[in-house]
């Protein structure tokens, strides 16, 4: 079963000449793949899911149908989250970008967007508290005094030790911006 929001398209693997290798720009694709840690931590909770799942049918078998139906529920939403934390990151398409987070998802159409610029400053480690120097890419809407808002970091669960990978993803996240805020 292919699931298309695990892994980014090819295609900015082999066609460096081009910015926006996509033929249907209006779906929504996350231009980069997700990295180990996410791909990790989402195993793990797969594999916590499936000691649950047994419990339950052992819970079944013996027995107690709401007890197993409650843990079967608790394997369920593990599942859930398992999948949600797969799909959290930055996606693309010919509508603006959007950032999706485990229990939000923001839209910024390209037209709102005054600019995006990756800076060096001081960033979360895998999301925790503490902070380490590092890179960032950041999207200023039109019209806002506030803060720019924080999409993509070095030292996030996708990019954490994978520099590269940071520059191709911010590059092409500036790229789709550069070609719909023209139009």
């Amino acid at each position: 079963m292919p699931l298309p929001f695990l892994t980014a398209d090819r295609a900015f693997d082999t066609a460096d000449d081009v910015a926006l290798p996509y033929d249907d720009r209006d779906l929504w694709r996350r231009p980069y793949r997700p990295g180990p840690w996410r791909v990790g931590a989402a195993a793990l909770m797969l594999l916590l899911a499936s000691f649950v799942l047994f419990a339950a049918v052992i819970i079944a078998a013996t027995g107690g149908p709401s007890s197993a139906g409650v843990i079967f529920g608790l394997a369920i939403v593990v599942i859930l989250c398992a999948l949600r934390m797969l799909r959290m990151g930055v996606w693309v398409s010919a509508h603006g970008v959007r950032q999706v987070g485990f229990f939000t998802t923001r839209t910024v159409a390209w037209q709102q967007v005054a600019s995006l610029r990756t800076v060096q400053q001081p960033v979360r480690w895998l999301g925790l508290p503490r902070t380490v120097q590092g890179q960032a890419l950041l999207l200023v809407r039109q019209g806002r005094s506030t803060e720019p808002s924080l999409l993509l970091t070095t030292h996030n669960c996708d990019f954490l030790a994978r520099d590269g990978a940071f520059n191709r993803a911010a590059d092409a996240v500036e790229a789709w911006a550069d070609e719909y805020r023209r139009g």
